[in-house]
């Protein structure tokens, strides 16, 4: 059994953590610095002590600052400036004079004048809590870019889930319309047990649909076991005019694409190639690689574009369009520039090429 594997935690997940051991750990390199420096101009070790009482100053006076700056970053940016100058000048001040004090206590020979004592001092606090102010807001100020980061990757991130739900739903209506009103044919014509049938087959197709999240993504051999049940159905209708073949290469069945992206293809030529010809017509649907890619071809040995036949990309077509334009939303919502999409007519039928990367992992959000 192989031991669990340990996430490492981004170092600003917990804030709070986060300010205590940059505050620890900064203060701590001060100490050290300043103390290392003393040391090496042969200074004796009682001049740690100095050293020592101006870092614990300057820790805890920079607590208080914490609380202050806390508040001012919710201010307006002359309130928030202006007073953030002046609480780290106080700040500066009240640190100096206790250095001076230290100092001066500890060297009473001293002739070195309080003022001199307090200025010296006073130039060091300034520069160090300026500089660690200026940490806090730059760090904050990064935080803050990061989390409007994050929230507008998730609102785009929901924005493109509802988009392609939108277009997935568009398929529903549409769809059932035509086969309830199929299955209200048949039982006017008193053929229950076909229309029992039908509705049977419907119950499956729509359970699919219930079942997978729109916004999935399943395999092409999946696709195409959806496209087999669908088909059943307008088997029901058209009977042997309606000839499907299925030319799946093994390499690509289990390549990934937006679920029910074919079905509408499929729908279009039944429409457009089968139900105007008395003898009916074949479609095929064709998956094999093309480089690091895999294409995909819906076509049917319909009247393609001759003789007026109203396809949905034909300018003068009645229709509305509505199956082509939301293949084409769907793909570049899921691939973006890495599909193509691609349609050809013939006198002997009309078909659809689509490319899109040959994806064989597996996403977070798999059907069912």
């Amino acid at each position: 059994m192989s031991p669990p594997r340990i996430q490492p935690e981004p170092f600003f997940a917990d804030k709070n953590r986060a300010f205590w051991n940059l505050q620890s750990l900064g203060w701590a390199g001060a100490f050290l610095l300043r103390g290392s420096s003393t040391v090496a101009n042969g200074q004796p070790l009682s001049s740690l002590i100095p050293v020592l009482i101006s870092t614990v100053s300057g820790y805890s006076v920079t607590l208080l600052i914490a609380v202050i700056f806390r508040f001012l970053l919710k201010q307006k940016p002359v309130i928030t400036w202006g007073v953030s100058i002046i609480t780290v000048l106080a700040a500066a001040g009240l640190v100096a004079f206790i250095d001076a004090w230290v100092f001066s206590t500890q060297n009473r020979a001293s002739g070195t004048a309080g003022v001199q004592l307090f200025l010296g001092a006073f130039y060091l606090s300034v520069t160090l809590l300026g500089a660690w102010s200026a940490l806090y807001y730059a760090i904050n100020f990064y935080l803050t870019v990061e989390e409007q980061a994050d929230q507008l990757l998730h609102l785009e991130n929901q924005a493109s889930s509802a988009q392609l739900a939108m277009l997935r739903y568009q398929l529903n209506p549409h769809f059932l319309f035509n086969t309830l009103n199929s299955i209200s044919t048949l039982v006017l014509l008193k053929q229950t047990d076909r229309a029992n049938a039908m509705l049977s087959r419907l119950s499956s197709f729509l359970r699919y649909t219930l079942i997978n999240e729109p916004t999935a993504q399943v395999t092409i051999e999946q696709e195409v076991e959806t496209l087999k049940l669908y088909l059943e159905i307008e088997k029901m209708r058209f009977e042997d005019r309606l000839r499907p073949v299925f030319i799946i290469d093994p390499a690509v069945a289990q390549a990934r694409l937006p679920s029910l992206l074919l079905q509408p293809l499929v729908e279009n030529a039944i429409k457009y190639a089968v139900t105007p010809k008395e003898e009916g017509a074949e479609i095929s649907v064709t998956a094999q690689p093309a480089g690091e890619n895999v294409r995909i071809i819906v076509s049917d040995s319909g009247p393609g574009l001759n003789d007026g036949a109203m396809r949905p990309n034909n300018p003068v077509s009645a229709g509305t369009g509505v199956g082509l334009a939301n293949i084409r939303d769907r793909l570049i919502q899921a691939f973006g520039e890495r599909q193509s999409f691609e349609t050809r007519s013939t006198p002997g039928g009309f078909s659809v090429i689509i490319e899109m990367p040959l994806n064989l992992d597996e996403p977070s959000k798999v059907a069912a």
